[in-house]
C-alpha cells in the first residue's frame, strides 16, 4: 500500500535535498584549489540556503501558494551531453561548473518526476515551480560554463 503524500511531507523531502545540495557545494569549495571555482561553489551554496528558506517559509504559511515563480527557461542541455567530472582537490572551473549543472539537473529532475506523481492542486503546482527554479539554476551555470570552456578570443 502507498502511503499518500501530503504537502508537509514533500516540503520535508525537498528542504532535505536543499541542505544536501549547500553541503556539497560547501564541501567543494574546500577542496578545489582555484578561487574562482571556490566562490562559484560558495555563491551556489548561498543560493541553495535561499531555496531552504523560502521552502520553510512556505511550510510555515507565510507564501501563499503561487510566490514561487515558474518562468519559461531556456535548457542548454551541456550537463546532458558532457561527463559528469570527479571531484578532485584541483578541480578546475570549468569543471566545477559542469558539476554544478548536473546538480542542478538532478535537482530539476527530481521535482519533476515528484510533480509527475500528483493529481493537479498546490502540491503538484509547488513542485512544478521548484523544477522551474534549479532548470533556471541550471541555466546560468551552463551560461557560465559556455563562457569559461569557450572563451572569446581577440578576433571575436
Amino acid at each position: 500500500m502507498v502511503a499518500k503524500t501530503n504537502l508537509k511531507t514533500v516540503l520535508d523531502k525537498a528542504i532535505q535535498k536543499e541542505i544536501e545540495a549547500q553541503e556539497l557545494y560547501l564541501r567543494l569549495s574546500k577542496m578545489v584549489v582555484e578561487e574562482s571555482a571556490r566562490d562559484m561553489f560558495l555563491e551556489l551554496s548561498k543560493v541553495e540556503k535561499k531555496h531552504e528558506n523560502l521552502l520553510r517559509d512556505y511550510a510555515q504559511g507565510k507564501l501563499r501558494e503561487g510566490a514561487l515563480k515558474n518562468d519559461h527557461v531556456l535548457d542548454y542541455r551541456i550537463a546532458e551531453k558532457l561527463d559528469q567530472p570527479p571531484i578532485t582537490p584541483d578541480l578546475k572551473l570549468k569543471d566545477a561548473l559542469l558539476l554544478a549543472a548536473n546538480r542542478e539537473k538532478a535537482s530539476h529532475e527530481f521535482y519533476i518526476s515528484l510533480a509527475a506523481e500528483h493529481p493537479p492542486g498546490e502540491i503538484k503546482k509547488l513542485l512544478e515551480e521548484l523544477a522551474s527554479q534549479e532548470l533556471a539554476h541550471k541555466h546560468r551555470v551552463e551560461d557560465l560554463y559556455t563562457e569559461v570552456a569557450f572563451p572569446q578570443t581577440a578576433g571575436g
